[in-house]
């Protein structure tokens, strides 16, 4: 597809409806007010006790595929949003990831600027590394990766995190933290709190959370340097209005950790589980090291790549909620290669590229590559699809964020003109 086909300055209108979902999440939020505590509750005792979904000595994935998989991870309908402690102790394997993945606010890749970016939305520069639940509770803490494998067992200075003198806190002090592990200087970078000594922030703003974020996190201790009864390192990460300053801080600021593109939060989001149009990653290549795909090489395909998920009725579909019908597979393919529902298959998009019609997929020219790697557990979002397409044809780029930004604050200052009819 030609690049003029797609472009719009700093919007995505004619490809994109995530403005119009970005305002439903808004109400939805008002209106599906969840028991928090519980919920809060129920994540740290699964995060505490629940086997792990792989061995500790397994190997990660690299950075770039540990970035594709989040946001393509949505819950399936066979696992509850409601699913109890006991029950999800029982899960095993991809049950066990698709069970973590749900827990975490996932965000959408930014497929256009947001209205009232400069008001409404913070921006900070996402470090690199692997995303993780920690949770403190009886004089332990554990950090517990996206497919439920543990990636520490260690005491730390977050309530009741390690065995002390003077107790490790009540049965009900206990944390739960969305991190990213930074191996170069072995520090948690805290990007979010989902609990704090007990106290759910899940129907908490985003601007609420980030304060809370800084202020206890620093009061604790977690910040110091690690000692015998604190393992490693947290730390807080600079989180900017994105106003013009504040974004240009967070893209070209100096920070401890490698970059891996930039984050924006919704001022008013509450801590949503599953994939989100509240929060958005956007990358290029100044902030990051991982902007268009790689294959099983390491390297850049031709083509963009995208997988897929195989339904009954022979559709190929995306990860989201409704999924997003990309095509059907030829029946004698399914046949010949053995497929079934369900299965997750990789396909490159050929020069026939994708087509919209009034903001909606009418076509994609999909070329069936074979099955997706089985450590893969879900298909891609379509955001994660389109950001990629717009990457190698018309890459949404740092200038039109800014003069997004820029041009609404020029409206802002523009008195309106009024037209009196007689």
């Amino acid at each position: 597809m030609a690049p003029h086909d797609i472009r719009r300055p700093f919007k995505r209108a004619a490809i994109s409806d995530q403005q119009k979902r970005r305002e439903l999440s808004l109400l939805r939020q008002a209106q599906n007010r969840r028991d928090a505590q519980q919920q809060a509750r129920c994540l740290a005792s699964s995060i505490l006790s629940l086997q792990s979904a792989a061995p500790e000595s397994q190997p990660e994935q690299s950075d770039i595929e540990l970035e594709t998989v989040p946001e393509a991870e949505q819950e399936s309908e066979a696992f509850s949003k409601d699913l109890d402690v006991r029950q999800a102790s029982k899960l095993r394997g991809p049950e066990v990831r698709k069970w973590f993945a749900r827990q975490l606010m996932l965000p959408e890749w930014m497929i256009d600027v947001p209205d009232r970016l400069a008001q409404d939305w913070y921006v900070f520069a996402r470090p690199a590394g692997k995303r993780c639940f920690v949770v403190s509770s009886n004089g332990t803490t554990v950090s517990r990766q996206r497919n439920g494998s543990i990636l520490h067992h260690f005491p730390s200075a977050l309530p009741a995190g390690a065995k002390i003198r003077d107790g490790s806190g009540s049965a009900q002090s206990y944390c739960i933290l969305d991190c990213i592990f930074h191996e170069l200087d072995q520090t948690y970078y805290v990007i979010d709190m989902v609990c704090w000594n007990g106290y759910s922030l899940y129907d908490c703003t985003a601007e609420f959370r980030f304060y809370w974020l800084n202020s206890k996190l620093e009061e604790s201790g977690a910040c110091n340097a690690p000692s015998h009864y604190h393992k490693f390192r947290f730390s807080a990460v600079p989180v900017y209005n994105c106003d013009q300053s504040g974004l240009h801080a967070a893209y070209t600021g100096v920070v401890p950790y490698a970059k891996d593109g930039l984050l924006f939060y919704n001022k008013h989001a509450l801590y949503q589980t599953g994939n989100t149009p509240l929060a958005l990653v956007w990358k290029d290549d100044n902030c990051s090291q991982f902007v268009i795909d790689t294959d099983g090489k390491g390297e850049i395909p031709s083509q963009q790549q995208v997988v897929l998920e195989l339904q009954d009725d022979r559709k190929l579909v995306t990860s989201d909620d409704p999924p997003v019908l990309f095509g059907c597979l030829d029946g004698d393919i399914i046949e010949k290669s053995g497929l079934h529902t369900g299965n997750l298959l990789r396909f490159a998009i050929g020069d026939g590229g994708l087509s919209f019609v009034d903001g909606k997929l009418e076509k994609a020219d999909l070329i069936y590559l074979g099955k997706s790697n089985r450590a893969r557990a879900f298909a891609d979002s379509y955001s994660k699809v389109l950001f990629q397409f717009m990457v190698r044809h018309s890459p949404l780029k740092i200038d039109d964020l800014l003069a997004s930004i820029n041009s609404a604050n020029d409206q802002e200052k523009t008195p309106s003109d009024i037209e009196m009819v007689g």
